[in-house]
């Protein structure tokens, strides 16, 4: 079993950052990739951003390109999502997800832009 916490969300104005955190720890053998995943009020689970273990590769949704930065500590199991120029439609719940045995979640943090 793989165990993912997050850390970092909150409440932000219109043009502000946040930076989330997710730190893995227990059965890690060989993590393929970690990322982040956002869901809001009726809409389904998406995508922000991943990052590849191997070769450091990431890979961005549209709507997050250039205001957002996905990071790793390789050795600290810890991947970060930098959310600068934060919109009110960024709002959601974000996830963490890791991907090595199997597909693991975080328990999720709030993350809420508003005026």
């Amino acid at each position: 079993q793989v165990q993912l916490v997050e850390s970092g969300g909150g409440l932000v104005q219109p043009g502000g950052s946040l930076r989330l955190s997710c730190a893995a720890s227990g059965s890690i053998f060989s993590i393929y990739a970690m990322g982040w995943y956002r869901q809001a009020p009726g809409k389904q689970r998406e995508l922000v951003a991943v990052i590849i273990s191997g070769g450091g590769n990431t890979n961005y949704a549209d709507s997050v390109k250039g205001r957002f930065t996905i990071s790793r500590d390789i050795a600290k199991n810890t991947v970060y999502l930098q959310m600068n120029s934060l919109k009110p439609e960024d709002t959601a719940v974000y996830y963490c997800n890791c991907v090595s045995s199997g597909s693991y979640w975080g328990q999720g943090t709030q993350v809420t832009v508003s005026s």
